[in-house]
């Protein structure tokens, strides 16, 4: 059983062309199911069925994997049994029918309302750069947009006058965001008062610029938020992400409809937008809680 294991890897290596480190995944997954088949004195994989390999993962269960951990655990079963019998190794491929283990939607993080002013506020745009971040900060959180649709903002797709940024976002799709009062404000000043001092000969017509002229990179982003988050003394871990987070839950705090926000967020199915619908069911249940008299 040992060597049809090695004959399988040495396959994802040569004919697959998979990654050591996905090799070595399938390879610690395999790894603790033969010492398992010794347990059950399964001697050849042919003798295993639908149900050991069922009782395997529930081994792994117990062990504190996760459910994302056996979903895993349960591709590498899926893909050796069919390499065995595709081999004529087995006859009836039991991994087959396994169901791979739901894994429980995670909950975006969100900042409230008070630390998104909080945020935003502690920007001093008198200061070298105040002016950028601010204009930067004001639109992720305005206008929920993602890290890289706000580095790849150009002048040309911005409209100041009907307040909306043209937005190209996952799978190449085009649509319009509003820019909110404050985020227009901002961003007036820092095309006015900043970003032509930032102009070089190298410069495009990016809307945000780095200090020598060129584009903000992704990393740099990044960093900016996690600066300016630091300055306000917000102990909170703050990333881009959790900007357009808290866009979507304000929103829907405020009763906003799903779909719109839906359409803002530029979300292909409203699934994807009904977690937001999740995180503000927990906050309705801890205002319940605290405040009424049999909460």
């Amino acid at each position: 059983m040992e060597s049809q294991v090695d004959h399988f890897i040495l396959y994802l290596a040569t004919e697959r062309g998979l990654s050591t480190a996905y090799q070595l995944s399938v390879r610690q997954t395999l790894d603790k199911l033969l010492p398992w088949c010794e347990s059950k004195k399964h001697r050849e994989w042919r003798d295993l069925g639908t149900d050991d390999l069922s009782s395997f993962l529930s081994v792994l269960r117990k062990s504190e994997l996760d459910a994302s951990s056996l979903r895993i655990a349960l591709v590498h079963l899926k893909i050796f049994f069919r390499f065995l019998q595709k081999r004529q190794l087995i006859e009836i491929d039991p991994a087959e029918p396994l169901l791979a283990p739901k894994t429980a939607a995670k909950l975006p993080e969100t900042l409230n309302e008070q630390a998104v002013e909080q945020l935003l506020t502690s920007i001093d745009p008198e200061k070298k750069l105040g002016r950028r971040d601010l204009a930067l900060l004001e639109l992720f959180y305005a206008s929920g947009l993602r890290l890289s649709e706000l580095c790849g903002a150009r002048l040309e797709y911005l409209d100041l006058e009907d307040r909306f940024l043209r937005i190209t976002g996952k799978g190449n799709k085009t649509r319009l965001v509003p820019v909110g009062e404050k985020a227009l404000i901002a961003v007036n000043h820092y095309l006015a008062k900043e970003r032509p001092s930032l102009l070089s000969k190298k410069s495009s017509s990016h809307l945000f610029l780095s200090i020598r002229g060129g584009p903000l990179s992704p990393d740099r982003v990044r960093q900016i938020v996690k600066e300016r988050a630091k300055q306000a003394g917000l102990d909170q871990n703050i990333y881009p992400h959790l900007l357009r987070h808290s866009f979507a839950t304000h929103l829907l705090e405020n009763g906003a409809d799903l779909r719109v926000i839906q359409e803002l967020l530029g979300h292909a199915d409203i699934a994807t937008t009904q977690i937001y619908t999740h995180v503000d069911q927990k906050r309705l249940k801890a205002v319940h809680k605290n405040f009424h008299p049999r909460g």
